[in-house]
C-alpha cells in the first residue's frame, strides 16, 4: 500500500513539472486549461449478487443406448378350465352285426289251407307298422302346423320344410330334436328336388346342412362328412363376404350361397326313412 502511494506521488510530481514547463511556453501566447484524470486505486471486491433466474432448457440430447434385456420371469400357474363345449352331432346308425347261429327246428305245425289269409295279414301288419311310424314322426316333427310349409318324401328320405325362421344353429337343433339334420344334398337329383320343394312352398331360400365354421373354405355337412362329390355354388360364391359367412343357403333356383349364420330364415330338415 505504501509503495503504491509513493509511486502515485512521484507520477504527479513529474506531471506537475512538465505542465509548468509547458505552461511557461504557452502563457505568452494564449491561456490553456488542462485537466488530468488519474485512475484511483482498485476498490475492495463487492458482495456476491443474488442468484439469477433459470435459463431456457437446452436441446434434447440424443437417445441413450438400449439397456440389456431383462431376465425371463417364472412361468405362471395354470389357469381355470374353460366351460364344457356343446354336445356333438348325433352319429349315424352303425352297420348291422353278423348273423347269429341258426336256431333249433320248431315243432311241425298243423295242416291248414290258410296261406292266402296269412299273406294278407302279413301285408296288413307291414302297412300298420308304416302308418304307426309315420304318425309318430308327424307328431314329433310338427309341434305347430304354422311352423312348417310341408312334408316331402322320396324312396329313402323324408324332408320337412320349415318356414318358421331360425338361425343356422337353432335350425339344426330343431332338426336334431326330431331325429334328423338340416338337409344335405349330395347329388344333382337331391338338390333339384329340394329346390322344387322350396318353390312349391313359396320359400325363396332356406338353410341347408353345410358350413365351414371350423376352417375357412373347408365346407362340411352337419354330420361332419366333407363336401367332395357335389356342389351347386352361384357364380362368385362362396366369397365369405366381410369374413363372416360360414353357413350355406339353398335358393329356390337350386343355387348355393354362403351366408352369415346368425340371420333367421327358413330351413329344410332331412330324415332317413329307416330311422323314422
Amino acid at each position: 500500500m505504501g509503495s503504491g502511494l509513493l509511486l502515485s506521488s512521484l507520477l504527479i510530481s513529474m506531471l506537475g513539472s512538465s505542465l509548468l514547463h509547458v505552461s511557461g511556453q504557452l502563457s505568452s501566447e494564449e491561456p490553456c486549461n488542462v485537466q488530468i484524470l488519474v485512475p484511483g486505486l482498485k476498490g475492495e471486491p463487492g458482495e456476491k449478487g443474488t442468484k439469477g433466474a433459470a435459463g431456457r432448457a437446452g436441446r434434447l440430447g440424443p437417445p441413450g443406448e438400449n439397456g440389456q434385456q431383462g431376465l425371463k420371469g417364472p412361468k405362471g400357474i395354470m389357469g381355470h378350465y374353460g366351460k364344457i363345449g356343446p354336445s356333438g352331432y348325433k352319429g349315424f346308425k352303425g352297420d348291422m352285426g353278423e348273423a347269429g347261429p341258426i336256431g333249433a327246428s320248431g315243432d311241425p305245425g298243423f295242416p291248414c289251407e290258410c296261406s292266402p289269409l296269412r299273406k294278407t295279414i302279413g301285408e296288413m301288419d307291414i302297412l300298420v307298422a308304416q302308418l304307426s311310424s309315420e304318425i309318430k314322426f308327424i307328431k314329433n316333427a310338427l309341434p305347430s302346423p304354422a311352423a312348417v310349409a310341408g312334408i316331402k318324401e322320396t324312396d329313402t328320405k323324408v324332408y320337412l320344410l320349415v318356414k318358421e325362421e331360425r338361425s343356422f344353429a337353432e335350425a339344426e337343433a330343431f332338426c336334431q330334436a326330431r331325429g334328423g339334420h338340416l338337409a344335405m344334398p349330395r347329388d344333382p337329383t337331391a338338390n333339384a328336388l329340394l329346390a322344387a320343394y322350396l318353390s312349391e312352398a313359396g320359400l325363396a331360400r332356406a338353410y341347408i346342412g353345410l358350413q365351414d365354421a371350423e376352417r375357412e373354405g373347408d365346407f362340411r355337412y352337419v354330420d361332419r362328412s366333407p363336401m367332395t362329390t357335389f356342389g351347386r355354388w352361384r357364380k362368385g360364391e362362396p366369397n365369405d363376404a366381410y369374413g363372416d359367412e360360414d353357413c350355406v343357403e339353398l335358393t329356390a333356383s337350386g343355387e348355393w350361397t354362403d351366408v352369415a349364420c346368425r340371420p333367421a330364415m327358413g330351413s329344410v330338415c332331412e330324415f332317413h326313412k329307416d330311422r323314422v
